[in-house]
């Protein structure tokens, strides 16, 4: 059972007494985050003429891991003519990362759980970067060591103790142990369930899931309101669940669809031959090692700072005008294909065109993230219990815990390293959440998050050279009930004229594996509407 992901308003002043007597001033670092500027320039419309036009059989907005996974499936097919758009000034959205002169770093996703059978798309990109070798449909392939989590994976802060995993064990009476074995068995039943025709009841991707109404009906609820009708009470496990639901969709499990909580524990099974079950593959710069591999082999196809501004359907194609911010100018872009890899909740305002129902799919709420960098001169005290791991969580934090940046690497001896802390503004209404967010200087933050850890390394604050702040104001689709069953996403399965839908949105979670699923798809429905010969990666 492992965890995804990606803090609140206070400076320096609660510091005190949680970094002992004496305390450090803040540290130096910067504050960085999705470019809103651009973002909210959109709100406007006050975009220029176009002053040139260019043609292209396939254009691609959104250099996120929708994105870049469909021109990874047009490259692989031997399909060239594309570009890819990005709004930012470096591709891979959540999965984007940082570096300084001790380790790289994560600025988002962290990790990739090891790829299910039905993930193929996964599979096959992992094989074509050489980190899964041999075929990539075995049942148990063999994965790069290196890519591997080391050992200790993760442990849990409760009480003043350290333990290995992320079950919380302090105070567990028999009700509560007898609770947490049933749950267990439950969600691995839930593991194994097929129906009738052997699909799967929780597929990743969701869209292999099967549409037995048993299991779909589950989306009608939330995920706190289905453990308390299975008569689960016990409130660590409660916590334990709650944890899961904002580390995977950075939404609290009062609000979260009980089938996508149920689906954070019963989708995978990914099997290795030289792995646990429940290994990740990760790298110190999380995901970012595959937005770097795909950046490198794209290439000139990539282009940064290009926002799109107006899209229209048209008898021969679509048009996309592009605004360059550094010209301040407009390039008007004619397609025969369009792949939408961007949110999609900015569609409706580029287009009038676009049918209500569909405009209305395609609207929803994201929830905002916060992760912080911390750079060390020495890693922080043990602490009592098991020492540091990859992933350290804090019971009833505001935050996720963070991740060891510097994990990976094979040396002797302790030295720098890099804490990536990563806090979703859960149990907030999302627009206020994302106005706090936006609206706070660095050191609001950077107080917030050595308060935090001070509960767990009293030392941090001297430990403590630079903190660099990042921020994702719409950072992960909110899965609510409703979101993934209920009717209007199923809109977004099928193409809007020549325009496809790739990003992870239009599953209604935002998972490497689906927004991988998304753009590959889209990337083969596109070149069989151009004529393209090719084989799936699907299926």
């Amino acid at each position: 059972m492992k965890r995804r992901a990606f803090l609140a308003a206070c400076a320096a002043a609660p510091l005190a007494g949680c970094l002992g007597n004496a305390v450090a001033p803040l540290p130096p670092g910067d504050l960085g985050g999705s470019d809103a500027g651009l973002g909210h320039r959109l709100r406007a419309g006050d975009f220029p003429a176009p002053s040139e036009t260019r043609s292209i059989p396939l254009l691609i907005v959104g250099a996120g891991i929708g994105g870049l996974s469909a021109g990874w499936k047009l490259q692989r097919a031997g399909f060239g003519d594309f570009k890819i758009l990005e709004l930012e000034q470096s591709p891979g959205g959540n999965a984007r990362y940082g570096q300084n002169a001790v380790s790289a770093y994560p600025l988002g996703a962290h990790y990739l759980p090891l790829p299910t059978r039905e993930a193929r798309a996964v599979r096959e990109l992992l094989a074509d970067l050489g980190v899964l070798q041999g075929d990539p449909q075995a049942p148990r392939p063999t994965y790069d060591e290196r890519y591997l989590c080391h050992v200790p994976q993760e442990r849990l802060y409760q009480n003043g103790v350290w333990h290995e995993g992320l079950l919380p064990r302090a105070g567990l009476g028999t009700k509560e142990r007898a609770q947490e074995q049933r749950f267990r068995a439950q969600m691995a039943e839930f593991r194994q369930a097929r129906d009738s025709a052997g699909r799967r009841a929780f597929a990743l991707p969701l869209a292999l899931s099967s549409p037995d109404p048993r299991w779909r009906r589950l989306d009608r609820i939330t995920m706190r309101d289905w453990l308390l009708a299975e008569g689960y009470d016990a409130p660590q496990l409660h916590w334990y669940v709650n944890y899961a639901c904002r580390d995977d969709y950075g939404t609290d499990y009062s609000e979260t669809s009980a089938w996508a909580g149920i689906h954070y524990y019963a989708c995978r099974d990914g099997g290795a031959a030289n792995a646990a079950e429940d290994s990740v593959l990760t790298a110190p710069e999380g995901n970012g090692w595959i937005v770097r591999a795909l950046q490198q082999r794209l290439g000139q196809r990539i282009e940064s700072g290009r926002v799109a501004c107006r899209v229209q359907q048209r008898r021969d194609g679509v048009a996309v005008d592009v605004w360059q911010p550094v010209e301040n100018r407009v390039v008007r872009w004619r397609a025969q294909q369009l792949i939408w890899a961007a949110p999609l909740f900015l569609l409706p305002r580029l287009t009038a065109d676009l049918p209500p129902p569909l405009a209305a799919a395609c609207a929803s709420d994201h929830a905002p993230w916060l992760v912080a960098n911390l750079t060390l001169h020495a890693p922080p005290g043990r602490g009592a219990g098991v020492p540091l791991a990859w992933d350290n969580v804090l019971y009833d934090s505001p935050g996720l815990g963070y991740v060891v940046a510097t994990h990976q690497n094979i040396r002797v001896g302790p030295g720098p390293t890099v804490l990536t802390y990563y806090r979703p503004f859960s149990g907030e209404a999302p627009a206020a959440a994302r106005q706090r967010l936006l609206a706070a200087r660095r050191e609001h933050w950077a107080g917030e998050v050595l308060a935090d850890l001070g509960r767990a390394h009293r030392d941090l604050g001297h430990l403590v050279q630079r903190l660099d702040v990042f921020r994702h104001g719409h950072a992960m689709i909110r899965p609510v009930p409703g979101r993934l069953w209920g009717g209007a996403r199923a809109l977004l399965e099928q193409p809007w004229g020549r325009l496809r839908f790739a990003h992870a949105d239009a599953s209604g979670m935002s998972l490497f594996e689906e927004a991988n699923y998304r753009g590959v798809r889209a990337a083969e429905q596109a070149m069989t509407a151009l004529g393209m010969p090719h084989s799936s990666s699907l299926g």
